[in-house]
């Protein structure tokens, strides 16, 4: 478990304040260490590495996120870097971040490096999240798969042993009526990912995708849901799902369109499968887009870079999901990009 530590000599002059601890901030601490910046990180939770601490195996590779983590977290920890925890920014400027017991941090330049929130599945009634049995987020699925790892397998964690599994793609994104228009980008290659590692586990049970659009940007993506067709025999249906009910057996039955065919459906599962999406975190006031993602300069040579109006003297960068949802890849290259615009900041003023 991580606690507070202040490497550093009590006359530290910090250069760079980088704000949250997951993985695009510490690397973007690391990588500013590496170049012997004096760099402090500050995150509101007691340990370090945000939601990647709670998934299991991550996409497209199946690579244990804890392995992933640990090497950060080793490289983190070799370097001179001050580290504060459970201490939350109020009030972020260029030059100074407030944490909320009122210390204020003083610097030259500050990464923002908050990331985002996980969509609160309960908003979706219709879906009984929070009211039925057996529905779950794509969330609770990933610590599933970690406790049944741990102890008597997938079916000792839930209890049960499903016969059917539906994963609905596309909650809390792309939804007006939830004030959460955007797509976070991931959800699509995620219930790929899921239902693969639940086909494994439940080789006898039936899997359906029900999907707006298959999304599949990334490398390995497309190859890994046709497998997933092929090797696995899942089912993608693209339809919505309008509400899922429970049924009097303890199963749950949900309704749909396949809307390619025009029909509508009606099936009974066992497991129902929510893939949330990501909502933007604290914006500290500054320019952000209509989904709440805090606003880059502009979207190509100065992505990690805020907006002149949220500082006109310069000195604030960003990292990872802060300005948009993003695989974590991604952070982890911006946190290096945010790093390294920081570093030649400081340096030339």
């Amino acid at each position: 478990m991580e606690v507070e530590r202040m490497k550093s000599q009590k006359n530290h002059t910090r250069e760079v304040v980088v704000v949250g601890g997951g993985v695009a901030g510490m690397q973007a601490a690391i990588r500013l260490a590496e170049q012997g910046v004096r760099v402090t990180l500050i995150e509101k939770k007691h340990e370090l590495g945000g939601h990647i601490r709670s998934w299991y195996h991550l996409f497209p590779s199946f690579t244990p996120a804890q392995e992933v983590y640990d090497a950060l977290h080793e490289r983190f920890a070799s370097h001179d870097i001050e580290l504060i925890t459970s201490a939350e920014a109020t009030e972020i400027n260029p030059t100074s971040v407030t944490l909320a017991d009122g210390r204020v941090l003083h610097t030259k330049a500050v990464i923002i490096a908050t990331g985002f929130e996980i969509f609160d599945a309960r908003r979706k009634e219709e879906y009984g999240y929070g009211l039925y049995d057996h529905v779950y987020t794509s969330a609770d699925l990933e610590l599933l798969l970690h406790e049944g790892e741990a102890g008597e397998g997938l079916a000792g964690a839930l209890g049960f042993t499903p016969r059917r599994i539906a994963l609905l793609h596309c909650v809390g994104s792309r939804d007006e009526k939830v004030c959460q228009p955007h797509c976070s980008k991931v959800c699509c290659i995620t219930g790929v990912k899921q239902a693969i590692e639940l086909k494994k586990r439940f080789p006898d049970a039936e899997i359906f995708n029900f999907y707006m659009d298959i999304r599949m940007f990334g490398p390995g993506y497309e190859e890994m849901y046709r497998e997933a067709q092929q090797k696995y025999n899942i089912h993608f249906i693209r339809g919505r799902i309008s509400e899922a009910s429970p049924t009097f057996d303890g199963r749950l039955q949900i309704k749909a369109e396949d809307t390619l065919t025009g029909r509508p459906l009606r099936m009974s599962v066992d497991m129902f499968v929510l893939l949330i999406g990501m909502q933007a975190g604290p914006n500290f006031g500054l320019p952000h887009a209509d989904s709440g993602f805090l606003e880059p300069q502009d979207l190509f040579l100065g992505n990690v870079v805020a907006p002149a109006q949220a500082g006109t003297l310069g000195g604030l960068f960003y990292a990872g999901t802060v300005s948009a949802p993003k695989a974590i890849g991604e952070s982890l290259n911006e946190g290096i990009a945010a790093a390294d615009a920081a570093a030649a900041y400081i340096k030339q003023k």
